[in-house]
């Protein structure tokens, strides 16, 4: 059976992705310097542990670094892929062609976002392999991956739909690509600098909610205390909050990528 595409935006952008052999050298990469860290850490930890067993603890802590690695690195090729988007069609003066097309402003926006994440998904999937080693050693359950593996869906879908955004009102790639590197730069360091500032200037318990706040729309912060009981109770302990910090990440990235994705499909036809 067939599957068939109603959106042809989304359809062309695939086969042009999926077509280029950049992408899947890009992929390749990819999967290497992944598998040479793991490579890495299992020769330094058979050089501590001279009996030559791998303890289910080192296996955990290898997949809290691995999560991090990857979390980085998505974090950083995700506006590789979606600040261009709209904007490399306004350089190459194909915009306003495909402006006229029958296709909505939604429709483009979103086949553009789409094609992006597919190829991110695919990235995702490529190391479940990687991950299904550590299983190998214990320490780590199939949940626990899942649950690694949701929270990355939503942060390309956010970090996407920024960078779809910031492609859709500037004119420029590079423009474009710089704004979505700073907010994401915002994400993974100022906010966590934010945090600390807040617990170290504690003035009131208003300082607390702003601390929690930040440090719950951090990425890597968020990723750890979902798989890490300690670093959870940590962030309980210096915010004196026992909310979740997953709960407050969900809700603000939900909102920040629905929200960049309305703003951009309503500047689209707006900023030709």
């Amino acid at each position: 059976m067939n599957l068939k595409i109603s959106n042809p935006v989304l359809l062309k952008e695939l086969k042009l992705r999926f077509r280029n052999a950049k992408s899947f050298s890009s992929l390749a990469f990819y999967l290497i310097a992944l598998t040479l860290f793991i490579i890495a850490y299992f020769i330094i930890m058979s050089g501590v542990f001279s009996n030559g067993y791998v303890q289910p603890e080192s296996s955990f802590i290898l997949f809290c670094s691995l999560t991090v690695l990857q979390i980085c690195l998505l974090l950083f090729i995700a506006p590789a892929l979606t600040a261009g988007s709209i904007s490399t069609e306004r350089e190459k003066q194909t915009l306003n062609i495909l402006l006229t097309t029958t296709q909505t402003s939604s429709q483009i926006i979103v086949g553009k976002l789409t094609a992006s994440l597919a190829y991110l998904v695919v990235m995702l999937i490529a190391t479940l392999p990687m991950y299904s080693i550590l299983f190998l050693f214990g320490g780590v359950s199939p949940w626990m991956l899942a649950k690694v593996f949701l929270l990355f869906l939503l942060t390309v879908f956010t970090v996407g739909s920024v960078g779809i955004l910031f492609s859709t009102i500037t004119k420029k790639t590079i423009v474009s690509m710089i704004s979505t590197y700073g907010v994401m730069i915002f994400l993974a360091v100022f906010t966590f600098i934010f945090f600390l500032v807040g617990i170290i200037n504690f003035v009131d318990g208003t300082s607390y909610y702003a601390s929690y706040f930040w440090i719950s729309i951090n990425p890597i912060a968020v990723v750890l205390s979902l798989i890490s009981p300690e670093i959870a109770i940590a962030i309980k302990e210096m915010t004196h909050l026992d909310w979740p910090p997953i709960a407050i990440y969900c809700i603000v990235y939900v909102f920040i990528g629905i929200v960049s994705l309305v703003i951009a499909s309503k500047k689209l036809r707006e900023t030709k």
